[in-house]
């Protein structure tokens, strides 16, 4: 049976939402000329192939089904081999033992402080010292080799879907790249890389805990993949919760001006003059004491942590909507006294139908350049507030969490350094990703930018 949270019914009308945007707008000649710029940038196409595969992961990990007395995730299903291989503390990546000394029983009965074998990482190894790097190997070349070959599969297909109708020769003509065009072909190298790193670290989890095991023995790339979701939804739901504000009141105050004008400026000044992360932990605190008096409403506790997931996003949303609404109120000034607005007036149409049909319109390239730019820093705020413990939940699988209990193990000796670097490598990607479209976004779609060499 399937099981849905808010936050999951929210992400995937989202993702829907956006994928009928898109297939509209590509029927509008306007709208279609920018999004030309984008499909001609390799920066873009490369950036968006990478977005597409961390939201499909999200999605996967939103949809979940009932598993008697647990509810897991189709990503959860798909990578049983990394949720259930649980060793009984830290290990390396790639590692065979424990990062962690205790006494052991040998065969002989007698007992020696080392560190333990693990229980599944490598356990197919019979001497680890002399068959390992050679298993290594074996596995890192055949996975290459074996991704590779699917992703080269997968380029020429979108070579084949990207390429107009008219210029779609024979595979056999195509496959020298030769008539590709430079944006198409970096696609298709980069889903021949994704595939040969997706293959080696697929042949790798088979046997090894790639980037090692936390210190209740969890694979941290189990984890890493689970905390993609919790970035994904930040950064989308925050965006739904900030564009009513941004808009609507951006909109009435700089087309409307006058006491409306000043109450709006009176109402985000204020906001901005009260340090945001003040507000934000100040709403968390009366969030949680909501909750600890309605327990009752939380079936399990993984309810109760997709409740304070939304409840950040909605936060979140309330207390950064004040910059956005700023660039629209000014741009709003400048349109209500543009001819085709004064034209309008002057031909009785209503003041509902000129912000509908003139002004809203106009202000597509500002929300969607802005909310591009924010996504990253929102995907960073997250981190920001677990590491001071009002953040997601404990419980919830988060690059946030994986940093703040990194900053203890940072401590140790050995120090435990893994989980920092894989929960920063993969944010990395993300917020790069985000911003680097974001980048091609803003030159396609800003006018200012259009007859800029």
């Amino acid at each position: 049976m399937l099981r849905f949270y808010p936050t999951d019914v929210l992400l995937l009308l989202t993702v829907l939402a956006l994928g009928v945007f898109l297939l509209l707008s590509l029927r509008q000649e306007h709208l279609r000329r920018p999004w030309r710029k984008v499909m001609g940038s390799a920066t873009g196409l490369v950036s968006a192939l990478l977005l597409g595969l961390f939201t499909g992961i999200a999605v996967l990990d939103s949809v979940r089904i009932d598993q008697g007395s647990q509810t897991l995730s189709l990503l959860d299903l798909g990578l049983s081999n990394l949720r259930t291989s649980t060793e009984k503390t830290y290990s390396e990546p790639l590692g065979v033992f424990a990062s962690v000394h205790e006494m052991v029983r040998e065969s002989d009965g007698r007992e020696s402080w080392k560190a333990p074998r693990l229980v599944f990482g490598g356990r197919h190894l019979h001497d680890p010292k002399e068959d390992r790097p050679i298993d290594l190997m074996q596995r890192f070349f055949k996975g290459g080799i074996l991704g590779g070959g699917g992703g080269a599969l997968l380029a020429l297909l979108t070579a084949w879907i990207l390429s107009p109708p008219e210029k779609r020769p024979a595979f056999s003509a195509k496959i020298g790249c030769t008539s590709l065009s430079k944006p198409l072909r970096a696609v298709m190298i980069t889903w021949v890389i994704l595939g040969a790193l997706i293959g080696m670290m697929g042949a790798l989890a088979g046997g090894y805990h790639v980037l090692g095991t936390d210190k209740v023995g969890n694979d941290v790339l189990f984890q890493c993949l689970k905390g993609i979701r919790t970035g994904i939804v930040i950064g989308t739901l925050t965006t739904l919760a900030t564009l009513p504000l941004s808009l609507g009141l951006g909109i009435l105050a700089g087309f409307y001006r006058d006491w409306v004008d000043d109450v709006i400026q009176y109402l985000y000044t204020t906001l901005n003059a009260v340090p945001g992360v003040l507000l934000i932990a100040a709403a968390m605190l009366v969030m949680e004491s909501i909750m600890a008096r309605h327990e009752a409403l939380f079936q399990s506790l993984s309810a109760r942590a997709d409740f304070r997931l939304l409840a950040l996003c909605l936060i979140l949303g309330i207390t950064s909507w004040t910059g956005l609404c700023r660039l629209i109120r000014a741009e709003t000034l400048k349109l209500r006294e543009m001819e085709y607005v004064q034209a309008a007036r002057i031909l009785g149409v209503s003041e509902f139908k000129i912000l509908l049909r003139h002004i809203l319109p106009n202000l597509f390239h500002l929300v969607l350049i802005s909310v591009a730019l924010d996504f990253s820093s929102l995907v960073l705020a997250e981190a920001v507030l677990s590491y001071i413990n009002i953040g997601v939940d404990p419980s919830t699988e988060s690059w946030g969490n994986m940093i703040n209990t990194a900053r203890l193990e940072l401590a140790r000796d050995p120090p435990v350094w893994w989980s920092l670097l894989g929960a920063f490598g993969f944010m990395f990607c993300l917020v790069l990703c985000a911003n680097l479209l974001a980048d091609v976004l803003r030159d396609a779609f800003d006018p200012k930018r259009e007859n800029a060499p």
